[in-house]
């Protein structure tokens, strides 16, 4: 898992893919990756689209590119309300302090459960990390 976490961060942007409500496929730019008591987490608003996707179907996927290889991550998210886990996204990126707060009613943290990531490339077979 660190492995994939390192790879997310040096890659800065990933994108995640949600379903919304009539089933249409919703892909957008994502910033924030943290490991947090041995678990991968995301940000995100409550009161974004996104949030409320993730809610209505947890099942996500998320993809980043280095320039040489590409990582797709898919699993369930689950949602982590409670202050440490948020302070410790927020420490992880400070600049997210001028929007969100640990004790907010929006500020949402979420973490990878049953997670299969796989890294490829055009010159190297898969690699597989679940967790």
């Amino acid at each position: 898992m660190n492995e994939i976490c390192e790879f997310i961060k040096k890659c800065g942007t990933y994108y995640l893919a949600t379903v919304d409500a009539d089933g249409q496929a919703r892909v957008r730019p994502f910033g924030t990756i943290n490991i947090f008591e041995d678990k991968l987490y995301i940000q995100t608003g409550k009161v974004k689209n996104v949030s409320k996707q993730i809610q209505a179907n947890p099942k996500v996927e998320l993809c980043c590119f280095n320039g040489q290889e590409w990582l797709r991550l898919a699993g369930e998210l689950v949602r982590d309300d409670r202050i440490e886990a948020k302070e410790a996204m927020l420490e992880s990126y400070p600049n997210l302090k001028a929007m969100y707060s640990a004790s907010d009613d929006n500020t949402e943290v979420l973490y990878f459960k049953n997670a299969v990531a796989t890294i490829s490339s055009f010159t190297a077979a898969p690699k597989v990390v679940k967790f």
